[in-house]
């Protein structure tokens, strides 16, 4: 990585940078900075008004200034001239504590006082459409049970490969890309790394996926639950934690499935705090057709919509695959990058350091005989529930900041007000002859 970006520009022929903030929405904002530029923006920043993206700020604020972060470079490999960056929110020469990124890092800081650090590694699904997003793009990808399916897979192997070749060029690791049990649905898996480089990276994966995707003439969607008969988008989040010289802390095959006694302290974080997590795991509106979805065409939703954990089995809302990790199976494709694994985080510390009992684990199929399981937590069944459950939550407030979780729950109280003043046409269909 280059820590002087004007060097960098003319060693690797970058002609324009992406400086780039994620606002509390999870939108990608940015300005685009010639090279010559670049380096009085490495130390001031590039201004924006804040107020005119999804942050809690006025027209009243003084500017905002997004400091490039040298580390997080990432040159376009479909477009060399340019160079993304990650960057940190200032304001008034101090960091913006509601900021996305400032709050990863802060809750990263807390761990790493513990001695603990945070890797993780996520599985970004998301639905290759027809440019006005109203059907899947390929009208021959209508199997019952399409996951897995070479032919659908092979149709769409331009813009996959184009995909998998960046991030091979980008030196992530990528190992597999299938089609999912969605018709029209995808997925890409690269290697997990540091909480903070995985979460730079699914930015900028969610960016590149829809890039390429316009090249091809088609449109990716992370959306939640495009299509209310098919599967939802997941954004699955695998979790350990590694001491400073770098054990994983997680891993003891002496503990029941190969998890130590630190990892299941996590998941009784994880557990005790479901409700209000889900604010950022699950931050839409539309997030709540997926997690509380009915049967598919394919016969599961593969989302959990009970407070559960299981070993090597995907109908709870926490796995544990194998040894020393665990898999969240909570999160949707319309997470935000930063705040998902900082209110995990958040949430499994409280854990640790309470030692939280997360009870014994359950193997049954939930998707058939949950109804039998007495006194599990269930999921809230909307995003007003989730919202609400935040607010109450002095543990993520505690955690995360009193200056994001109230924005946050400003604005997305003020989401939920907009929703609900729509008047939909099962409203009519169902009401209007009462």
């Amino acid at each position: 990585m280059a820590n002087d970006l004007a060097h960098a520009a003319k060693e690797l022929g970058i002609k324009y940078f992406l400086i780039s903030y994620v606002d509390l929405f999870g939108a990608l904002r940015a300005k685009l900075v010639p090279a010559a530029a670049i380096g009085g923006m490495q130390k001031a920043g590039a201004g924006f008004a804040g107020f005119a993206t999804w942050l809690d700020m006025t027209p009243a604020d003084p500017d905002l200034f997004a400091v490039p972060d040298p580390e997080s470079l990432i040159q376009l490999p479909w477009k060399p001239e340019v160079g993304w960056l990650a960057s940190d929110l200032v304001m008034n020469d101090e960091l913006v504590a509601q900021a996305p990124r400032n709050v990863l890092k802060n809750t990263m800081l807390g761990a790493d006082s513990l001695g603990y650090q945070m890797k993780s590694g996520v599985e970004c699904e998301y639905f290759l459409t027809t440019p006005d997003g109203l059907k899947i793009s390929d009208a021959a990808d209508d199997a019952t049970k399409p996951c897995y399916d070479q032919s659908a897979l092979m149709r769409r192997f331009e813009v996959i490969r184009e995909i998998c070749d960046c991030m091979l060029t980008l030196g992530w690791g990528p190992y597999q890309n299938d089609h999912e049990d969605a018709n029209g649905q995808f997925e890409m898996n690269w290697d997990f790394d540091d909480a903070l480089v995985t979460a730079d990276r699914h930015v900028f994966f969610k960016y590149m996926v829809k890039a390429i995707a316009e090249k091809h003439g088609l449109r990716a969607t992370f959306m939640p639950k495009p299509f209310i008969d098919l599967t939802g988008s997941g954004c699955h989040m695998h979790t350990s934690l590694w001491s400073p010289d770098g054990v994983n802390l997680f891993e003891d095959e002496d503990g029941e499935l190969g998890l130590s006694d630190l990892g299941y302290s996590f998941i009784g974080g994880l557990i005790h705090n479901a409700e209000a997590m889900c604010a950022f795991t699950n931050p839409t509106v539309n997030s709540y057709k997926r997690i509380n979805a009915p049967v598919t065409i394919s016969g599961a939703t593969w989302a959990p919509n009970t407070v559960t954990y299981t070993g090597n089995n995907r109908t709870h809302m926490i796995r544990i695959p194998d040894a020393g990790r665990l898999e969240l199976r909570l999160p949707d494709g319309s997470a935000n990058p930063y705040l998902m694994p900082a209110a995990v985080l958040a949430a499994g510390l409280d854990g640790i350091q309470n030692q939280r009992d997360p009870g014994k684990r359950l193997d049954i199929n939930m998707y058939t005989d949950g109804h039998k399981v007495r006194g599990a937590k269930k999921l809230p069944l909307n995003l007003l529930d989730a919202t609400r459950a935040l607010a109450k939550s002095n543990i993520l407030r505690s955690a995360l900041g009193a200056p994001l979780i109230d924005g946050y729950i400003k604005l997305k109280t003020e989401e939920w007000n907009a929703y609900s003043h729509h008047l939909t046409e099962w409203e009519r269909a169902n009401t209007l002859d009462i």
